[in-house]
């Protein structure tokens, strides 16, 4: 694991937001915050490297479909005709490329795989993917109905108050309702439905029943 100093996570601080619009950078600022607040529940030591996540996890969302086409084919990330219907998930990919190539003293495999997978999620995920995905959907600058619900039902119940087994299974009642939701956006919209976000909730299900036996 990469040392992490705070001193560094200042200056990739103000690089990122010299990148990208004041808007962005709010929301990506707020994610930092909300990610710092999961790992003082679930993973405390891990923190810094998931604010580093957080910082960098949408370095390439503000870029046409078109750039991010050519990001995929520079650094050589497959892509078909289900992604092309998806633009919106291209920018996990190449932001987490982008970190290896332009961000080396970030390169460390927990903030690649927590930026790479925090669009989509996917079967198998580790508990700092889950808390950056979670973190990009509730952080206090989302004003969609479906992330302030997910906010307020994720803190309502008092998750500081719960035992570690508790806040686990609580961790997973939340993000499969963030699937929920994302899947029925998705419908309404007539958009595709991204395979690694069903096998992601599929695979949430199941441990969930194991549980309730």
């Amino acid at each position: 694991m990469i040392k992490i100093t705070e001193k560094m996570l200042g200056t990739l601080r103000e690089t990122v937001k010299g990148s990208m619009s004041p808007k962005r950078f709010v929301h990506t600022a707020a994610v930092e915050e909300m990610v710092a607040r999961l790992c003082a529940l679930y993973c405390p030591e891990y923190t810094l490297q998931l604010r580093a996540a957080a910082l960098l996890h949408d370095l390439t969302k503000e870029l046409t479909p078109e750039a991010q086409k050519a990001l995929c084919a520079a650094y050589d990330i497959p892509t078909d005709d289900l992604q092309r219907l998806s633009p919106k998930t291209y920018h996990a990919k190449t932001a987490a490329a982008r970190i290896v190539r332009d961000f080396p003293q970030f390169a460390d495999p927990i903030i690649i795989d927590a930026v790479r997978w925090h669009t989509t999620g996917h079967a198998g995920m580790t508990l700092t993917e889950k808390l950056l995905y979670l973190a990009d959907y509730i952080d206090d600058s989302r004003t969609f109905s479906s992330c302030v619900l997910l906010r307020r039902y994720f803190f309502g119940a008092e998750p500081e108050l719960m035992t570690r087994e508790e806040r686990e299974r609580h961790l997973r009642a939340t993000l499969l309702l963030s699937y929920e939701h994302t899947l029925k956006d998705l419908l309404a919209e007539g958009a595709p439905i991204d395979e690694d976000t069903i096998r992601a909730r599929n695979e949430l299900l199941v441990e969930a029943a194991k549980d309730a036996k």
